[in-house]
Order: structure tokens, then C-alpha cells, then sequence
């Protein structure tokens, strides 16, 4: 078989990207540090489906970036992010979706010396199943052991290896020795592109429910401060209300004076006993709601099973 020669091939690329880019609104910029081969196939793989891996030179890549920008100007905002060892996932899918699924294949990998160690590594107290002639070694690292049943033992947790530190060679070869895998490697998200936005993986992490939280908190403080300035707006407005009726309220209760809407309360203030009668009058008609609400789904079902003996009946008589 004969290969094609560099030219063609770099052009085909150059064509890919840009045909990538125009069939896929939506894509990742991600880091391969550390993913092997035959991890990358297993991505490929999982994402069949719901998205397209395409790894390069950084080189090719601005170069076909630049090379659509005539047609999709927006391009121009990942060449800043086109640095160290990337790739992109393209999908057409939910994003938030796709960024689970490459976090699913990560794979646990051991300690290598040299390496910068993404999480804290600890060594909890266990018994090594080393012999004594190991001790010196455990000694170096400062790591407090005793002998039990002619085997290495450690007493106490040891904090080994500190976040974004390099990972020294005895570090490396007594986790080795204990079978401690601490790090796991797979396709990192740095970037997500969307329909020419780009923005950071951590924005896929709000959900709707976040974004009510932060608008009532927002509502929150706006009627505080409207409140604070004696300055009505829609959200101060009920709370304005409400303080008010309080008031006419206080009022009445240590004047003559009344009003329809406060005789009620009035009552009770002057005998609490109609406050405890009017809690248990409206206990039985709360429990009374919930029994219906309960009640509902069943007469539902026995609906259902009623229509579907009564469909029975009559499918069986089309056979007598």
C-alpha cells in the first residue's frame, strides 16, 4: 500500500478541521497529557455516536484556524488556547453529557518520578507486608513504622505528596512498592467553544437551580436595599405592604380603633384559647387534603385496571 505523500496529508487535515468546524456547532478543547494509545482508542469508542476526537501539531492547527477564519471569524478566539498538548472533541450533543462521559475514562495510573502530581497523595496506616530490611528506606521519608509479625507497619497517616508538587524517585518507588496508584489521567476539559462562545468547563456546572438561587438572592437584596432607602420598587412594594398592615395592626391592638381585615387577629389577641381552636378546626381539613391527594393516583389505577379487564373481555369475545 502505498502511502500519500506529507502534502496531501497535511492538506486532508487542513480540510478536516475546517469541515469539523462547520458540521459541529459545539466543541471541547481538552488536554491528552498522559493518555495513552490504547486509552485514547477507549474514548473513541465511548463517544461513538456522540462526538468526533481530532488530535494534531499545534502548528497544523492554528494554521487551519487561520485558514477558516475568512469563512467563521469566530475561530480567532481558540488560538490563544492552542498551547501544550490538546485536542478537540467535537459534538452536536448536550455538553454537559459529553464532559461526563470523558470523565467516566479516566484511568488510574502510578506515581512516576518527575512527574507534577495533579491531587495530594496520603498514605493511610496499614501494614506494608514489607520485611525489616526496608525500614531504613521508610526511615528516609520520614514515615513512622513499627515492626508487627516481621513485617513493616505504618502507624499513622502521611501526607506524601502535596498537590502540583514534583513527584520525587523514593516517593514514586514506595508507592510503587505498596501497589498505591494515586493519580488517574484521561482527556481534561480546558475550553468548551459553543456556537462561537468560549468559555470555561466550570459555567456546565450551573444548573437551573443554581441560577434561581442566584436570581432570588439578587431579588433578596435589591428589596433590602429598597427597603433600607425607603425607595419602592416591584420586590420592596409587598414587603412595604405587609409592614404596613403589621403596623395598623400594633395599632389597633392598644387603641378603640378597628379595622375588617385585623378583627380576626384582634380576637385572638385578646384570647390566645381561639388561636389553639382555630389550629386543631383547620388540622382535620390539611389531613383531609393529603388523604385526597393520596386518594387521587389509586382511583386512577383502578381505572386503568377496570378499562384493561373490560378490553380483555372484549378482545376474548371476538374468538367465541
Amino acid at each position: 500500500m502505498v502511502r500519500e505523500d506529507r502534502t496531501a496529508w497535511k492538506a486532508k487535515y487542513f480540510t478536516k478541521i475546517a469541515e469539523l468546524f462547520e458540521e459541529y456547532p459545539k466543541c471541547f478543547i481538552v488536554g491528552v497529557d498522559n493518555v495513552g494509545s490504547k486509552q485514547m482508542q477507549q474514548i473513541r469508542l465511548s463517544l461513538r455516536g456522540h462526538g468526533i476526537v481530532l488530535n494534531g501539531k499545534n502548528t497544523m492547527i492554528r494554521k487551519a484556524l487561520r485558514g477558516s477564519l475568512e469563512a467563521n471569524p469566530a475561530l480567532e478566539k481558540l488560538l490563544p488556547y492552542i498551547k501544550e498538548n490538546i485536542g478537540f472533541v467535537f459534538t452536536k450533543g448536550d455538553l454537559t453529557e459529553i464532559r461526563d462521559l470523558l470523565m467516566a475514562n479516566k484511568v488510574a495510573a502510578p506515581a512516576k518520578a518527575g512527574a507534577i502530581a495533579p491531587v495530594d497523595v496520603k498514605v493511610p496506616p496499614q501494614n506494608t507486608g514489607l520485611g525489616p530490611e526496608k525500614t531504613s528506606f521508610f526511615q528516609a521519608l520520614q514515615i513512622p513504622t513499627k515492626i508487627a509479625k516481621g513485617t513493616i507497619e505504618i502507624l499513622t497517616e502521611v501526607h506524601l505528596i502535596k498537590k502540583d508538587d514534583k513527584v520525587g524517585a523514593s516517593e514514586a518507588t514506595l508507592l510503587n512498592m505498596l501497589k498505591i496508584y494515586p493519580f488517574s489521567y484521561g482527556l481534561v476539559v480546558r475550553q468548551v467553544y459553543d456556537n462561537g462562545s468560549l468559555y470555561a468547563p466550570e459555567i456546565l456546572d450551573i444548573t437551573p437551580d443554581v441560577l434561581r438561587a442566584k436570581f432570588m438572592e439578587g431579588v433578596t437584596r435589591v428589596a433590602s436595599l429598597s427597603l433600607g432607602l425607603n425607595y419602592p420598587t416591584k420586590v420592596s412594594v409587598p414587603h412595604s405592604v405587609m409592614n404596613g398592615f403589621k403596623n395598623l395592626v400594633a395599632v389597633a391592638a392598644v387603641s378603640d380603633l378597628s379595622f375588617k381585615q385585623a378583627e380576626k387577629m384582634l380576637e385572638i389577641l385578646k384570647d390566645p384559647s381561639k388561636f389553639a381552636a382555630a389550629a386543631a378546626a383547620a388540622a382535620p381539613k390539611a389531613a383531609k387534603k393529603e388523604e385526597k391527594k393520596e386518594a387521587a393516583p389509586a382511583k386512577k389505577e383502578e381505572k386503568k385496571e377496570e378499562e384493561e379487564e373490560d378490553d380483555g373481555a372484549g378482545f376474548g369475545g371476538l374468538f367465541d
